[in-house]
């Protein structure tokens, strides 16, 4: 559905009346258009004296061709980078600040100690009002449960706060994010920061990412433009709106699409493969001899790479208006289904090792909705099926991830009252909602061979909803 507020706050009237009355004034923000580059701007990095991980840092910024600079408090950037080939220089002089930036990164890994956090305030400091439009923050540091002392967790915790400040002080669809990355998992760090830094994570903000050790070989694209190529997908739910746009996205990454659908959207769920190229499954999912047929379907197809849950309903009642088949429904469709589903592939050996399972949980799931409690059980549940599964499946070479979708303009959020969907699009840090893509892009990352290192993660796609965690 189109935003008319945005397109009225952007003109030049409605820029002024916007400006006059303090309303807030959403900018429209860039999407990832296939063949451009990752960062369309600089890369200005930052650190401290100790910091761990420049040399990981470099490679990633080779790979993907970005532009650095060096702030000057982390002069040992250049060595770094020129190290591994990589041209750059310093960030401002004698205080002054330096030229307009695409994306901070700033290596947090070397803080052990609260009163280090000066290092922060520095870089941050000096570098706020140099972001551009839509830019991008990442803060990368180590996991607070793995460090070895109580001081390095503390810091190390302490970042989450900044980062999620930063999401909401930077305004202009800018983005902030904290990538917490093992020790010896520094190798694993592209894909996630090919996404974060890029115009595909437009939606994603103050989010916590945790990059482990490798579930499975850490396999890079022969061609990053086409990272899923060769790959079988299953995207459930996939006839109409989020689910046609993740079926898209994998279809654009280089999938072979298997869309999945119930019976009665056949009709849309055709159009959806015949548009991809891809093969059509009309099953309902909530059936008791639905994870059979998938696996039936799974080997006769040679096996599936990944698996992408997607098809949700919900059945909105107050607890105490609720009737139990509604509670049980949803709960079924939502949450049961997928444990049924995953069980009979991953046992079977119908999803191939080195395989993908990406879930779609909800906002709603992590922070509650009135007349939701149905919806909200499934959500939340499904965020423990994938936190609780992903140690298991890891030794079987599969990951397993959530995204969590915030106001999404889709048919179902149209249907909304104009008050409440005025209020869902504006309170977040974009003062707009999402759009479908928005979705697919952070499931199509996920979903690559490059993201072996991602398991047990939900990330919210919710443009930093004042709502919820």
């Amino acid at each position: 559905m189109k935003d008319g507020y945005l397109d009225f706050a952007n003109s030049p009237m409605g820029a002024k009346l916007v400006n006059a009355l303090g309303l807030p004034k959403p900018l429209p923000l860039e999407r990832y258009k296939p063949g451009q580059p990752v960062v369309q701007g600089t890369v200005l990095i930052g650190g401290s004296a100790d910091s761990q991980i420049l040399e990981a840092l470099a490679t990633v910024m080779k790979s993907i061709g970005a532009q650095t600079l060096a702030h000057e408090r982390v002069p040992q950037w250049i060595a770094t980078a020129n190290k591994v080939g990589l041209t750059t220089g310093r960030w401002g002089t004698q205080g002054q600040a330096g030229e307009k930036v695409k994306a901070l990164v700033f290596d947090a890994t070397g803080l052990s100690d609260s009163t280090q956090s000066d290092a922060l305030y520095w870089f941050f400091h000096d570098t706020a009002r140099s972001v551009l439009p839509s830019g991008r923050v990442v803060i990368i540091g180590r996991p607070p449960e793995e460090c070895s002392s109580p001081r390095k967790a503390t810091v190390q915790r302490s970042l989450e706060g900044l980062s999620r400040s930063l999401g909401k002080e930077l305004k202009k669809g800018a983005t902030a994010q904290l990538v917490y990355v093992s020790e010896g998992a520094e190798a694993n760090l592209e894909s996630t920061l090919r996404f974060l830094l890029s115009a595909r994570s437009t939606y994603v903000s103050a989010q916590v990412v945790r990059v482990g050790k490798p579930v499975s070989d850490v396999v890079a694209p022969a061609d990053w433009a086409k990272p899923l190529a060769g790959k079988k997908v299953l995207v459930t739910g996939a006839s109409r709106g989020i689910g046609a746009a993740i079926a898209e996205v994998m279809a654009r990454d280089g999938a072979d699409v298997i869309a999945l659908d119930v019976p009665q959207a056949q009709e849309g769920l055709n159009e959806v493969a015949k548009k991809l190229g891809g093969k059509a499954i009309a099953l309902d999912i909530g059936a008791a001899d639905a994870p059979q047929k998938l696996v039936d379907a799974a080997r006769a197809d040679g096996g599936w790479d990944v698996i992408v849950h997607n098809a949700g309903i919900t059945r909105d009642k107050t607890i105490a208006n609720m009737k139990e088949h509604l509670w049980q429904l949803v709960v079924n469709v939502n949450l049961s289904t997928q444990e049924r589903i995953n069980d009979a592939l991953v046992e079977s050996g119908a999803l191939k090792a080195g395989g993908r399972i990406v879930c779609v949980s909800s906002i709603s799931g992590l922070a509650g909705n009135m007349g939701q409690t149905n919806y909200a059980v499934s959500k939340a549940g499904v965020v423990g099926m994938v936190q609780f599964n992903a140690p298991i499946y890891a030794q079987k070479g599969i990951t397993i991830n959530a995204v969590a979708p915030g106001f999404i303009e889709t048919a179902m959020t149209a249907a909304i009252p104009f008050a409440i969907r005025e209020a869902g699009r504006r309170m977040n840090s974009m003062s707009q909602g999402g759009q479908p893509v928005d979705v697919a892009e952070a499931i199509g990352w996920f979903a690559s061979p490059a993201s072996s290192g991602l398991t047990g993660n939900t990330i919210r796609v919710c443009g930093q909803s004042l709502i919820g965690a």
